[in-house]
């Protein structure tokens, strides 16, 4: 969208939810507006307020505005990372997409490969930022602007940190007596800014807290007529797996149209290359979320509320538990040096490693928040790539992933209190590299907008100074309680399972001639991925526990 004067040019992805409350403002200070949409509030809040402007928004969004006048570009992306923005630079042409295929597709950029891209996926299961497979292509960082002008790029610039608000709430902690009350009041107003469309919104609706309390808070919100979409699987047919009878449950709860679909072995094989053509990034996940967001569109919605952000945000994962009692544990004697790796090289001698590399490694990595977050997020460890990958390329990989290094950074100030830590680490790392990822390109495909009401700045601000006082289930009984008419008992109850899908039998139904093994699954599922996004040199076998592990990873 151009400007009235032609000076300012903006393309846009992604949602500003505060843009009835700026354009007022805009309105009563004499702007004159030409349509109702938020892009054309971009343009003139850019024109008002110049590199300011994203510290007043309230959404998702990667854009980029270009000033006629100044001959320069304005690039900005939200401060959760939840839409995707990656530049590339040779010296003479700066480029941006919100995909890293469409800046390859331009045939202009070289494909030489980024060790830390194919590394980190096989550490993390993803890509982690600011890296890519492609040397010459990083993503912006989340909650950064930037300028090019005719000097070249400017370093990007900070305008909003999560970590800043997680450490100033733990400093400042809620009192427990408030917890559900300051819970229930913003979630319920983030909730309400999320549903400002001019579309029917939708939910995603699993068995879980998460997506329940959101239908009910939607339903409080007023909207009365909501269609609910669940995944069912046959494999998981009278299992805990089955998300479909409880997801009814809260479906009639709530006075929902509940659409339930059912995904199996014949359609996933139909629909895999096009899950991989989408797949910017190579990611272990997304396939669940490819199909509830194919269910979304065949019902005729184009955006939906997900519940995406609960467990981070609401102490919802073991690594709440885990990763405080690692470091508690073995803060004193992780410090003496070259202890912890001794011990896991002499463990892993004698054998006892083979079958769980991570308990070995427990005194190497586990005495520290950074090292005791790897040990509990990673799919494997630094010391069990070279079986995966060349040496040179783990080599290369690892000194410029720094993992440890990363991680201290993302918790960057670090908060005060264990569970703000823990939140900061999943919700910096876990969530913007892989689950936000994986729903932005899995959406993206089938014309869907994700929207994420408890992945959103203005409720963590309300919400920091809660998560230090949220013991284990604390955080979900409070969300539970949120609507006014509460979630069913059996929903809060339900043992955790995840959003699981039966990939690994898929795959080796599809390949095998004899019964197929969940092994077999893995690496039939690990050789598409292989072959797609050839990770150079990657072990087929070693790739198998890539392909499957976050599914089990989410059920423990």
């Amino acid at each position: 969208m151009t400007s009235a004067c032609e000076r300012y040019v903006v393309i846009f992805n992604g949602e500003i939810y505060n843009y009835p409350e700026l354009r007022r403002e805009l309105e009563a200070r004499g702007t004159h507006f030409t349509s109702a949409s938020d892009t054309e509030v971009l343009l003139h809040l850019y024109a008002e307020c110049g590199a300011d402007m994203p510290a007043k928004l309230r959404g998702m969004f990667a854009l980029a505005i270009w000033d006629n006048h100044a001959r320069s570009l304005f690039l900005a992306r939200d401060p959760y990372g939840i839409k995707p923005l990656y530049t590339a630079n040779d010296g003479w042409t700066f480029r941006f997409a919100s995909q890293v295929k469409a800046l390859i597709a331009g045939r202009a950029i070289s494909r030489d490969p980024e060790p830390a891209g194919a590394t980190g996926f096989l550490l993390w299961g993803s890509v982690p930022e600011p890296f890519t497979l492609y040397r010459d292509i990083r993503a912006l960082p989340a909650g950064h602007s930037q300028i090019i002008d005719e000097a070249g790029p400017r370093p990007p610039r900070a305008y909003a940190s999560i970590a800043e608000v997680f450490a100033d709430g733990a400093a400042r902690p809620a009192p427990r007596d408030d917890v559900f009350s300051r819970v229930r009041g913003a979630v319920s107003e983030s909730v309400k800014a999320h549903l400002v469309a001019d579309v029917e919104v939708g939910v995603f609706l699993s068995a879980g807290v998460d997506s329940g309390a959101l239908l009910g808070l939607m339903r409080d919100a007023g909207q009365r007529h909501v269609k609910a979409i669940t995944l069912a699987f046959g494999e998981f047919e009278n299992t805990v797996e089955d998300e479909a009878p409880l997801a009814r449950l809260t479906a009639r709860h709530y006075g929902a149209e509940h659409v339930v679909r059912t995904v199996g072995r014949a359609e996933f094989e139909a629909e895999l290359p096009a899950i991989l053509q989408a797949m910017d990034q190579p990611s272990i996940d997304g396939v669940n979320t490819w199909f509830v967001a194919k269910a979304a569109h065949e019902a005729g919605l184009k955006v939906a509320l997900s519940g995406l952000g609960g467990d981070e945000l609401l102490a919802g994962y073991p690594s709440f538990r885990d990763v405080p009692r690692w470091v508690s544990l073995l803060a004193a004697p992780s410090r003496v040096p070259g202890l912890g790796r001794a011990a896991r090289m002499m463990l892993t001698a004698l054998g006892v490693g083979r079958q769980n590399p991570k308990a070995v490694s427990l005194l190497e990595y586990g005495g520290a928040y950074p090292g005791a977050y790897l040990l509990r997020r990673a799919l494997y460890l630094p010391h069990e790539l070279d079986a995966l990958l060349d040496a040179q390329t783990v080599r290369d990989g690892l000194r410029r992933l720094k993992s440890l290094a990363a991680l201290r950074a993302s918790m960057t100030p670090a908060p005060a209190r264990a569970q703000s830590r823990v939140a900061l680490l999943e919700s910096a790392n876990y969530m913007r590299n892989q689950l936000l990822r994986d729903a932005d390109w899995a959406g993206m495909a089938h014309s869907l907008e994700i929207r994420t009401p408890l992945v959103d700045f203005d409720l963590l601000k309300a919400l920091s100074p809660v998560t230090p006082r949220l013991s284990p289930g604390t955080g979900k009984q409070a969300l539970a309680a949120a609507p006014n008419l509460q979630l069913p008992r059996a929903i809060v109850d339900r043992r955790r399972t995840g959003f699981c899908v039966p990939t690994g039998h898929w795959a080796a139904a599809a390949n095998a001639t004899t019964a197929a093994s969940k092994g077999a699954g893995s690496r039939a599922w690990a050789r598409e991925v292989l072959k797609h996004f050839g990770v150079a040199n990657a072990s087929v076998a070693g790739l198998q526990k890539a392909c499957t592990g976050v599914a089990a990873e989410l059920a423990r």
